[in-house]
């Protein structure tokens, strides 16, 4: 069984202004992620495109510090500062980059996982961000539902991701948390 380092990579605007937006989940449960996978307290990093990381011996988690839409370069730039920090070569071969991000046409609560190349990003521009800056990389997305509003009307789908989740929400949040831990445990063990 192999082992692989993990980087988890969440996608969404940054905070305090946007902290438990809907279009900010996937930040949202990496804040609740850390208590499942016992990482530190989130710091700012420079290395990491001064985004928000934790980590523990098995796993880091990052914030990306950007707005969604221009996620990429910041998302690269801390991919590479983990790959540099890892000191074998074998753990720079087995490493996965994992991000996490809202889905709008998924119920909220729910998760899909995809993974492979040349993936679309069905419309999400933080994923297009992402792809350009990371162009052929093979990495796994988390999406994260958060439902969508009853209006297809840009400015009504805008209204909808940017409004603030209820306190049931966060805890749904709370519970994806722990059904991404089971994904990233499984990932880890070379078992995805």
């Amino acid at each position: 069984m192999s082992i692989r380092p993990l980087f988890v990579a969440s996608i969404g605007n940054p905070s305090p202004t946007y902290t438990n937006t809907l279009h900010s989940a996937g930040h949202t449960v990496l804040t609740h992620l850390r208590a499942w996978l016992f990482t530190t307290a989130f710091t700012k990093s420079r290395p990491h495109a001064s985004g928000l990381l934790s980590a523990s011996p098995d796993y880091t988690l990052w914030q990306s510090p950007s707005l969604m839409n221009i996620s990429g370069k910041p998302v690269s730039t801390a991919w590479r500062a983990f790959l540099s920090s890892l000191t074998s070569p074998e753990d720079r071969r087995a490493a996965r980059l994992v991000v996490v991000h809202d889905e709008l046409e998924l119920p909220i609560g729910k998760i899909k996982v995809r993974e492979g190349k040349g993936m679309s990003a069905k419309g999400h521009n933080g994923l297009k961000s992402v792809l350009g800056a990371l162009p052929g990389m093979e990495f796994m997305r988390i999406g994260v539902g958060i439902g969508r509003c009853a209006s297809r009307e840009s400015r009504d789908v805008a209204a909808y991701v940017m409004r603030k989740m209820t306190p049931a929400e966060v805890d749904i949040m709370a519970d994806v948390a722990g059904q991404v831990s089971e994904v990233l445990r499984e990932m880890r063990r070379g078992e995805r």
